[in-house]
């Protein structure tokens, strides 16, 4: 690692040690007692119901979410892959039930700032006196032409998990040995930047394998990428010759889309795939739109201090939502975010003033089944902006050291359980 010593090991135990956000929390939100709710139970909005229930005891706290099980995308690259199951993927919402949280499972249809109501699909009216909004992405359809909900069905996204991991699993498996696999990456920004190169590798690590005359292109919307020398040396030593990348600079931004033909239009040329996945332009999710959070990029404006929202009152929002940078769309980021968000609307409702803190991000990728690579951001979130501390956070060292990134792939397992732990019980 470069940066901070150590930064791997404090950061996974200070998952746990981010409850010290409980210091920022007044012990006098004991006798406190709000409506509080929360829609979109993702990791930052599982998370965040949780928290409020442990900072406000005696508050009424709703979590809004119309799907019964939810399907974690930190891992699903491994279920592409061939190394991971989907149903290890599937986390339900009963320990938050045990917790006394009332899990709603239905579909926030609209939110009313000014009556401070959400109407749910139901027709049902719930009010409340502090909204959280985790509303994760939605897909911008048609941004690329001819990519819309039917053409998801046939160059997968896979951007959400579940049925679109297990299609894009299963196109992998039932194609040809000699296929050609295209990715297509948008511009910044978007879920989990390091997400799409990630997935290449362990698409080639499937290929290598199962399907070595196969190989894979990527066409790029972007210049550069996060973790790019680590990843790229990873493909040069673990995949030669499997996987082409080219990017903006070789004007391969992919514009059209024909799925009838699985033809990929970049600027100046067409490319034929025998499986494409399609990683589409993103905005907040569509409940953010109509809560009138998001602004005209699509994305939400916050405070980053109190993740209320720039542009509603008494309106919080978290997650990949938000505008947040240089804070990535992460899980990690939805985590953390989630407990801050927590512990300032205790203080909040409590007659105190909101707290600035640090912020940490780790994104963890695998290169390969049993080796990882990883990055870490140091921010501070003084004035309501956040900020990178310079000098601070790390990178994975170049070298391909086996024992690094063994112990790395063996972090983001413990992460993962431990995160997961923290958002469903």
């Amino acid at each position: 690692m470069t940066g901070l010593s150590g930064t791997r090991r404090d950061l996974i135990t200070g998952l746990a040690a981010a409850a010290a956000l409980a210091g920022i929390a007044p012990i006098a939100t004991a006798q406190t007692s709000v409506r509080l709710i929360v829609v979109g139970g993702g990791f930052g909005g599982a998370t965040a119901a949780r928290f409020l229930k442990q900072f406000l005891p005696s508050s009424a706290v709703t979590l809004i979410e119309p799907n019964t099980d939810y399907y974690a995308c930190p891992f699903s690259n491994l279920v592409i892959g061939g190394l991971r199951d989907l149903s290890a993927q599937r986390f339900g919402y009963d320990g938050l039930r045990g917790l006394g949280i009332d899990v709603v499972q239905d579909r926030a249809e609209d939110i009313d700032p000014v009556a401070h109501s959400v109407t749910l699909g139901s027709g049902d009216v719930l009010a409340y006196d502090r909204l959280v909004l985790s509303p994760g992405i939605d897909i911008r359809w048609n941004a690329i032409e001819g990519y819309d909900a039917a053409a998801a069905s046939i160059m997968p996204h896979a951007w959400k998990a579940g049925a679109q991991t297990e299609l894009l699993r299963n196109q992998l498996s039932a194609m040809e040995d000699g296929g050609l696999v295209v990715m297509a990456v948008p511009p910044a920004p978007f879920r989990c930047p390091p997400g799409p190169y990630e997935r290449a590798s362990l698409i080639a690590n499937y290929l290598k394998a199962h399907k070595p005359k196969s190989r894979l292109l990527i066409l790029d919307a972007q210049d550069k990428f996060s973790k790019q020398p680590l990843f790229e040396e990873a493909w040069s030593a673990f995949y030669p010759g499997l996987i082409e990348r080219r990017g903006a600079e070789d004007f391969s931004r992919v514009v059209a889309v024909d799925p009838a033909r699985m033809v990929l239009s970049t600027e100046f040329e067409e490319v034929t795939a025998a499986v494409a996945n399609v990683i589409p332009p993103q905005m907040a999710g569509e409940i953010a739109q109509r809560a009138g959070v998001a602004n005209a990029t699509g994305w939400c404006p916050i405070d980053a201090v109190t993740f209320g929202s720039a542009l509603q009152p008494d309106i919080h929002v978290i997650g990949d939502a938000t505008i947040a940078a240089p804070m990535p769309k992460s899980a990690f980021s939805a985590n953390l975010q989630a407990k801050l968000c927590a512990a300032q609307v205790a203080r909040l409702v409590s007659g105190l003033p909101p707290e600035p803190t640090l912020l940490t991000n780790t994104c963890y990728s695998y290169l390969s089944a049993d080796a990882a690579v990883s990055i870490t951001g140091i921010y501070s979130n003084e004035g309501g902006k956040l900020t990178s501390i310079a000098g601070a956070g790390g990178l994975s060292p170049n070298g391909m050291d086996p024992v690094i990134q063994g112990n790395e792939a063996m972090q983001a397992a413990t992460w993962f359980r431990t995160i997961t732990q923290q958002a469903f019980g």
